[in-house]
């Protein structure tokens, strides 16, 4: 394993998205299997973990997810760099109180549930209409000087945002949505991010478990699960997608890897900037996930996956913007 920059942050080549242990994919597991899963993690050789003080927020309570997090973290926290993200209120912002005390009670209120005394990389996790991403950016660069934060981000925003924000406070992660079968940030966002030494950081990246060939026509996502407002995990796109998998899969047995470890290890072949966060809350699914690090691709094999997949139409497209996702952001805000 070789670690990546987010910018100044050395990270794992492919982090931990733990929001699975508070909601978003069904019933979630006992406290003590999540604690044990992100440990595995770690001892696996994981040291970026990810979180939000939203995550949990519909089902139990805000900062559940960081809670759990900090539990697990602790015994290693100073070898690991720990991203959360806030989430500004627009119904806060309007009582007049100033943007840096707003950001700075969300902050700690963060850095208690996850028994710390800073934070490794602070997001925003969506914009504000109300508020100036500009401004969010200053407020970030006090708090770094502070040493409140190391670094912070963005989560789905445009290559115009990003340009806004970072020209104010240097920025060190995008996160956004990317895989096999959503490739709009190499349009401009990956240019950019590389030109600029920013790190992106993509969630989703096995296309919520579609690439995994695990999710088909027969399964049935229950409860909160947002798979149910996916549209590439509609019957007919599960179907019309079946290209991809065929491609993956090719691969995945020539290198003794499974398709989920094929998909992952393209991205990081193509782009040295990137490190996905797959997100599971399955102790033997996140494993197999980080052991993508270990499988290369060659120049030949990369180019090979690279000409096929241009040559497969996509169906259910979402796109990386929060306002291109209609139906999935309407049911469902946070990823």
């Amino acid at each position: 394993m070789q670690y990546r920059l987010l910018r100044e942050l050395q990270v794992s080549p492919i982090g931990m998205g733990c929001m699975g242990f508070s909601h978003g994919y069904g019933q979630i597991p006992e406290i003590g299997y999540s604690i044990e899963a992100i440990r595995g993690a770690y001892e696996f050789g994981c040291t970026h973990f990810d979180t939000a003080e939203v995550y949990g927020r519909e089902l139990y309570y805000p900062g559940h997810n960081e809670e759990i997090v900090g539990k697990a973290v602790k015994p290693f926290r100073k070898n690991i760099a720990l991203a959360t993200k806030i989430h500004i209120d627009e119904k806060e912002i309007q009582n007049g109180k100033p943007l840096y005390e707003h950001i700075k009670e969300h902050l700690t209120a963060s850095l208690k549930r996850l028994q710390t005394e800073y934070v490794d990389l602070y997001y925003l996790h969506r914009l504000n209409e109300y508020v100036p991403v500009e401004d969010v950016a200053e407020v970030m660069g006090k708090l770094i000087k502070e040493g409140i934060i190391r670094a912070w981000g963005l989560s789905q925003v445009s290559v115009e945002t990003l340009d806004k924000a970072h020209k104010v406070t240097p920025v060190s992660a995008i996160q956004s949505l990317y895989s096999m079968l959503e490739r709009d940030l190499e349009k401009d966002i990956f240019p950019y991010c590389i030109k600029n030494n920013i790190g992106v950081v993509p969630f989703s990246p096995i296309a919520s478990g579609f690439l995994s060939g695990k999710v088909t026509t027969q399964t049935k996502f229950e409860g909160d699960d947002v798979r149910k407002f996916v549209p590439q995990l509609s019957k007919e796109n599960i179907i019309a997608n079946q290209p991809i998998l065929d491609v993956i899969g090719k691969f995945a047995k020539e290198k003794n890897a499974t398709n989920a470890q094929i998909s992952l290890a393209w991205m990081l072949h193509k782009y040295p900037n990137v490190v996905p966060i797959p997100g599971s809350k399955n102790k033997e699914r996140i494993l197999e996930n980080l052991g993508a690090w270990n499988v290369e691709l060659t120049e030949s094999e990369f180019n090979e996956i690279e000409n096929a997949l241009n040559q497969c139409k996509i169906y259910g497209h979402r796109g990386n913007l929060e306002t291109q996702q209609s139906t999935f952001a309407k049911n469902w805000y946070n990823k």
